[in-house]
Order: C-alpha cells, then structure tokens, then sequence
C-alpha cells in the first residue's frame, strides 16, 4: 500500500503546530482530522507501514490505563510504539498519532498502540488490521450516544467475525457480554481474575448484565468482582464463563497505594507490584498482561512495565497543589465511579470530596447514572464535599439522598474557583481530599492546573 504523499502529511502536521502554538489545544485530534480529509485511508495507510502491525484497546472502562500499562510495559522491551497517549480515542485521534509519527514520509516505529472509543472500535480495527485486539468490558455509559449494551456487544461480534484468523483477540473471561464473542473462534485468549477475596457475592443493583445472550436467562454468579463482572453460569447450561489463561491470583490491595498480585500465565507465574490502585486496576493491568502475552513479551518486561507504570492523567492522578496532595479520579458512569468509591471509602475517615458534574456532549446529556451509582459509600465518612459543574445541584441533591449531613455539603458551579477553594479548606484542616470530575470537567480542571504550572500539559505525556 503506498503511502500518504509529504505535502498531505506537512499540511496537516502545520495545523497541529499551529493549534498548539496558539495554545487552544494539544493538537492531539485535529491535525489528523485534517489528514484524513486530504486523505479518507490515511489511518490504513500509515498503519501498514508497521513492523510489528497494531495492538487496538477497547472498552468502556480502562482502555486509557490498560494502553498506558501495555506502553510501559513495551517501554521496558524496547520496543518503539506510537501511542495516541493522550486519551484522543477516535479516528482524528488515531490519525495524529500515526501523523506525529511520520519522519521524512514514513512512520518511525514498530508497533501501534491505539485505544480506541467503543463506538469506533469497528473502523479502526477495519482499517488497522491489529494483530492483537484487546476487548476489556462493557458498561453502560453515556447511553444517548453508545446506544444499549446489547447493540454494542452485536456490533463487536460482527466485527471480530471479519478479522483474519492470525489475529489475536483478546477477551476478558469475566465480561459475559464480551466472553461469548470468542465462542468458536481458535485464536482467542481470556483474561480475568480468579482470586475471589474482594468479591461479592451478587451483582449490586446497578450491575448491567446479568443475563445469558444465548437463552436469557439470569445467570447464577459464585462471586462477582464488580459491575457484572466474575464468575458466572447460566442456569440452563448455555453458557459459562471460560477459563482465562491470564489470570490475576492472591490479590493484596494497599489502598491508594496500589497492589500485589500473581499473574498466571502459560508460560509461568509473574510476582506483579502495580503502585495504581483499585481491583479495577488489577483488571487493566491483567488486560495488558494479555496484551504484552499475545505479542510473545518476556515476564521480567511486564513486571518490571507494570512496577514502574504511573497514573494517566485523571486516572488516580496525585497532584501537589499548595503543597498537598491532591487525587484526580475520573468518574463517568454507575460502574466506574462505584469503584473509584469503592478504593476511596477503603482510606481512613476523615477525608475531603470535590465532585464536578458536567452534562456536555462528551459527558452524556444524561447524568440520572449518578442515582445508580453508590455514594452511599461515602456517608459518615466525608469532613466537607464541594458539589461544582454545570450540574452541580443535582449532585447536592444525591449526595443527600445518600446519607450525607447537608451541613457538610458547599455548591459552586465554577469549576476551577471551586476547586481552589475545596482545596485550601483542606489545606486549613490538613484532611485528605479526593478530586472526582465527570470528562470534561477533567479537563477544564487539568487545563487549569497546567496553566499555572503545578502539573504537566495532558496531551504532552
């Protein structure tokens, strides 16, 4: 396949220039918006020139950490990679990764690394052709756009049904929705958790799947791990959860800390140290042991990835504002915020909370997943808890639904003067705080925090 011509490649490379210069953003998606209206196949393109092909991470939760992971672990291997690492997860995204990556015409690297928004996990794989496709989970998020769980799973099997034999899908074995795609399918590897001592023994009430796809019945769990996720059956003998080759075995969590763990593997056990925390995490980093498995990784390079692997940012990001730290923790849908309450409720009361929630196209119009979500967890245990965004009301209202003394409740919708002031409280009080932005808030925050110089720009790694 021929390449995309220079002048192609230099005109959307100035846009990128341009938009970082001005400082009106990273450049981390426009310049191959650009790219790909010069030239529709650009991704197809530059991809094939490849070595090592494409790795494609998907999944409604943890694609940027597992990607991250899987980096730091083909880092340590020695391995160049071009990694669309700042979070910029659609085709314009991708395009300006492969883009940022091009010398003299051609694409300097061995291997892509691309995570991947679900809904455009099918036209990217089309047009990568990875020879490893790592499919994490499936939770409900942002249902104005993703559409039901169902229509996503549906869409993923047709697309693994196309992919070429060699290539090497990677599943998660405790997803029921993601696990019977592979049914069938030779070339596949699970992954998943078999140490069940931070299990639950039902699905919570907002858990999202708890049903067999063959016949529909509600599948009968020995321990779920979280959401919809763990070991499961269905009663009528249609479907089980498979036995994953990777697996996450004795897990010992040490709050924000991180965790340990044993990682069974075809070829031997790895002694895991992840300094990232959350059962969540585990999850991630267990996905991108698959990953780094598939393309034949040695065990001391993914020890040693995941040891040194650090926060992306928003993702448990530890920040030093005035002089204390400050935890960034993405929340965005029943699931996901549900664990990153679950590892916050796990640290010593006291603590502080600032949460932001926005209702921006790319946080879902829709914020009733907050009354799904448990901040329950947090009751008795918060000193103060700022509500700020463009929701910032509701936010107040749940939270007292919760349990929480409205006492205890501030309400400011700017974001960043919200913040500051959150945080100086704490300061005053020398209490740990939490801070737990919906996706754009995130950003409108890191943006700020950037700008004043107390943290690293987002897209620049």
């Amino acid at each position: 396949m021929e390449s995309v011509s220079r002048v192609k490649l230099g005109a959307a490379k100035s846009i990128g220039a341009a938009s970082r210069f001005s400082g009106r953003g990273g450049g981390t998606s426009l310049p191959g918006r650009v790219l790909l209206r010069l030239q529709d196949d650009a991704i197809a393109r530059l991809s094939s020139e490849l070595p090592r092909g494409a790795v494609v991470i998907s999944a409604t939760n943890g694609k940027t950490t597992t990607a991250s992971l899987l980096a730091s672990v083909l880092g340590r291997s020695r391995i160049p990679v071009v990694h669309n690492r700042a979070g910029a997860n659609m085709a314009g995204g991708v395009a300006t990764a492969l883009l940022d990556a091009t010398k003299k015409g051609q694409v300097q690297g061995e291997i892509g690394l691309f995570e991947v928004d679900e809904a455009w996990t099918a036209r990217i794989v089309e047009q990568t052709q990875p020879s490893v496709l790592v499919l994490a989970n499936l939770f409900r998020d942002q249902l104005d756009r993703y559409g039901e769980l169902e229509t996503l799973a549906d869409s993923w099997q047709q697309m693994i049904s196309v992919l070429p034999p060699e290539t090497r899908v990677v599943l998660n074995a405790d997803d029921p929705l993601l696990a019977g795609l592979g049914a069938g399918r030779e070339n596949t590897l699970y992954f998943g958790l078999t140490d069940t001592s931070h299990a639950e023994p039902v699905p919570r009430h907002a858990a999202d799947s708890k049903f067999c796809r063959v016949c529909g019945a509600p599948l009968e769990y020995d321990a779920v791990q979280l959401g919809h996720l763990g070991i499961y059956r269905c009663p009528n003998g249609d479907f089980a959860r498979p036995e994953p080759q990777i697996a996450a075995t004795k897990i010992t969590t040490h709050g924000m800390d991180g965790s340990e763990f044993t990682i069974s593997t075809p070829d031997g056990p790895i002694d895991a140290e992840l300094p990232i925390p959350g059962l969540y995490n585990v999850y991630n980093a267990v996905a991108a042991t698959a990953a780094a498995h598939a393309l034949d990784l040695s065990a001391g390079a993914i020890a040693g990835g995941l040891a040194a692997a650090r926060a992306v940012f928003g993702r448990v990001e530890t920040l030093q504002i005035a002089g204390h730290s400050v935890a960034l923790m993405l929340i965005k849908n029943p699931t996901g915020a549900n664990e990153v309450l679950r590892t916050i409720s796990e640290e010593a009361p006291p603590f502080d909370i600032w949460v932001a929630l926005n209702d921006k196209i790319a946080d879902g119009r829709d914020v009733s997943w907050i009354w799904d979500a448990d901040f329950e967890m947090l009751a008795g245990k918060v000193r103060m808890i700022t509500c700020s965004g463009t929701r910032a009301e509701e936010m107040a209202l749940r939270l007292a639904y919760a349990g929480i003394d409205r006492s205890l409740i501030v309400v400011e919708r700017a974001i960043e003067r919200s913040f500051d002031a959150a945080v100086a409280e704490a300061v005053r009080a020398a209490t740990p705080i939490f801070a737990l932005p919906t996706y754009t808030a995130l950003i409108e925050l890191r943006t700020a925090i950037a700008k004043r110089g107390d943290a690293p720009t987002y897209w620049g790694g």
